[in-house]
């Protein structure tokens, strides 16, 4: 049985996405209240490694990617070393929902660098509109009431700190599609996983000065197992099951997940800055990364938060 074109285990895995990429904002949040950032980096893709390994071992997809490894480490570094870290620092001053909208901004970064790279179709009216739009809603989210980032420097910081993250998630399917597109995703990312896990233990460990909470030790978990691990398998379930060029379209619904964990669970104030924006962000990036058609041409990269 399906709908719209779509099987019902395709709605599922969704829907499934939707939610295992909407919550880690969430347990970032948590996690970051005993458990510093570069700790929560090591045990998240340890954690996520060691699910992912005899998976990857079987499928035999570790092996393409050690024969390309400086690019397998360049895509790791930017997708998930550089990320997860600024990701963790971020929230520990900004509310979990802004984060996850902020994030959201990555078809905005990627249409402007499709435009660097010469891309023709990137200068389409649409696209152009779509990013006036996503960027004038990002600045409504900054400058809006409730967040005041311009009287508070770490608020202002933080915000730089999640936009980065955002144009490094743009960056990395360049690397795939370019670089790696001939190699396994399952070994590509269990050996990103595996070697930034192993980087960033003892730099967790020497930063790590407080026992965890067992709220905090729990959030790491989810974040490792949840978030990453299944989440990865889902989302290669769900490329298998509709397509590369659909898939991609529940990265739409995570935003809204996020807001309303953050709202529902953690008791975070919908401010008017928040809710003005919201709609301007998710807009511009529609248009910017479809121009403004109901399917893009292409798929397009997608963030592990």
């Amino acid at each position: 049985m399906s709908t719209g074109g779509v099987s019902a285990r395709g709605w599922v895995l969704y829907a499934a996405m939707a939610l295992l990429w909407g919550m880690p904002y969430l347990f970032i949040k948590e996690a970051v209240d005993t458990i510093s950032p570069p700790a929560i980096v090591a045990g998240r893709t340890l954690l996520g490694a060691l699910i992912l390994l005899p998976l990857a071992l079987r499928r035999r997809a570790l092996r393409p990617a050690l024969r390309v490894w400086p690019w397998v480490l360049a895509f790791g570094a930017i997708e998930m070393a550089g990320p997860f870290l600024l990701l963790g620092h971020a929230e520990q001053t900004l509310p979990s929902g802004t984060t996850g909208l902020l994030v959201a901004t990555v078809p905005l970064f990627a249409a402007v660098i499709a435009l660097l790279r010469g891309d023709r179709s990137a200068l389409s009216p649409v696209r152009a509109i779509g990013l006036l739009i996503g960027f004038a809603g990002v600045a409504v989210i900054v400058s809006g009431p409730g967040l005041a980032v311009g009287s508070d420097p770490a608020a202002l910081l933080a915000v730089g700190e999640v936009l980065l993250v955002a144009l490094l998630y743009a960056i990395a399917p360049f690397i795939i599609a370019t670089k790696l597109k001939h190699v396994p995703s399952l070994g590509t990312i269990t050996l990103s996983l595996l070697v930034v896990g192993i980087v960033y233990l003892p730099i967790g460990l020497l930063t790590q000065h407080e026992v965890p909470s067992l709220r905090s030790a729990g959030s790491l978990v989810a974040l490792g197992i949840l978030c990453t691990a299944v989440a990865f398998i889902a989302f290669f379930a769900l490329i298998r099951e509709v397509g590369p060029v659909r898939a991609p379209l529940f990265t739409y619904v995570n935003p809204i997940v996020a807001i309303l964990l953050g709202v529902v669970v953690l008791g975070e104030h919908l401010t008017g800055g928040l809710l003005a924006g919201f709609p301007l962000v998710i807009v511009g990036c529609w248009l910017a990364a479809t121009g403004g058609r109901l399917r893009p041409r292409r798929p397009v990269g997608i963030p592990a938060p």
